[in-house]
């Protein structure tokens, strides 16, 4: 039987051919086990790729000292989103101040060893924070770059009293080495090997002297590139429109589920991405609601309360949706 396989299958080979680390050669047979067409012409190839993904995950195993290990922080709330930063910007201090986590915090480097996870209320929904440990020229551990890539978004703390110029080109240079971009906004045209993050310039310490002065020469260097906002955590400056730059960031919505024949009660809401439908919201409360009859809606994106709609209804921040079975 012929493979039959896909354009996309094929550049993820060339890829694989191509790549010079065992981190670029896993991406790239991951996307060829993903696009590769499967029916039984094609099992001994899709055996052949989860041989060779299990070998490189077996040499970096053996590499880190750590069978079985993982660095990875499970995702929690409405979205995952990483802190990087150099040595002593205040991560893990803006992590206590937005959050009820308690890490080590103190005036040395690499007080952060291991990721730090905390949740961050905005709202009626959380944010979780992953503080990670420093990006550093003297030491940055190899597994960082792929935390960045797990997670849905970045904060980049920058200290204004310190040389924030210099340590933004010295993350960005390193992130570039690994295929890995923070931007204001995705670009979808990209190969799958590029992967874009969408990121928010913390400018911490703007309590200090001179500081102000710096974040104007940031804004005038990267103002028209990225997001950024100026804070303190030592002092509270600017962390409740820190909140609502997060969550803006992530690109979610709050979906209010109604039960049947009950009053409308705003609870948890469920967090899904912009532009998902009806369809979508159903699969994230529940697989059975796949099979529902109807809904009806409440909201923004409602013509009059209790209007019925169908699965393809894109939805709003702030509907209120009942699923019926």
């Amino acid at each position: 039987m012929p493979a039959n396989l896909t354009p996309e299958y094929r550049e993820a080979e060339r890829i694989f051919r191509e790549a010079r680390s065992d981190d670029e050669r896993l991406r790239a047979l991951q996307e060829m086990l993903r696009t590769i067409p499967k029916h039984k012409g094609t099992d001994k190839m899709q055996a052949d790729i989860k041989r060779r993904i299990a070998k490189i995950r077996q040499a970096r195993e053996k590499k880190s000292g750590k069978k079985g290990f993982s660095y990875k922080v499970p995702k929690e709330g409405a979205g995952q989103v990483v802190l990087v930063g150099t040595p002593n910007v205040g991560k893990s201090h803006l992590l206590s101040s937005l959050t009820n986590a308690e890490p080590e915090i103190a005036p040395y480097p690499f007080t952060t060893h291991i990721p730090f996870p905390g949740m961050m209320p905005f709202e009626d929904i959380k944010i979780q924070l992953v503080d990670l440990p420093p990006f550093s020229p003297e030491h940055t551990e190899n597994w960082l770059p792929e935390m960045v890539r797990a997670a849905d978004a970045v904060m980049f703390v920058l200290d204004l009293a310190g040389f924030p110029l210099q340590d933004m080109e010295f993350i960005l240079n390193l992130l570039d080495r690994v295929k890995l971009e923070l931007v204001r906004e995705p670009d979808p045209s990209l190969p799958f090997n590029i992967v874009q993050k969408r990121v928010l310039l913390v400018c911490n310490k703007i309590d200090r002297p001179g500081s102000p002065g710096n974040f104007e020469v940031l804004k005038e260097f990267y103002g028209d590139r990225f997001d950024m906002i100026a804070v303190s955590a030592s002092e509270g400056t600017g962390l409740e429109d820190l909140r609502r730059a997060v969550f803006d960031m992530l690109h979610v919505i709050r979906i209010y589920p109604k039960e049947p024949g009950k009053h409308m009660d705003r609870g948890e809401p469920y967090s899904i991405p912009e532009g998902s439908n009806l369809l979508d919201f159903a699969k994230t409360v529940h697989k059975d609601f796949l099979d529902m009859k109807y809904a009806r809606l409440w909201g923004p994106s409602a013509k009059f309360d209790g209007q019925t709609i169908n699965r393809d209804q894109v939805l709003q921040d702030g509907d209120i949706v009942e699923l019926h079975l």
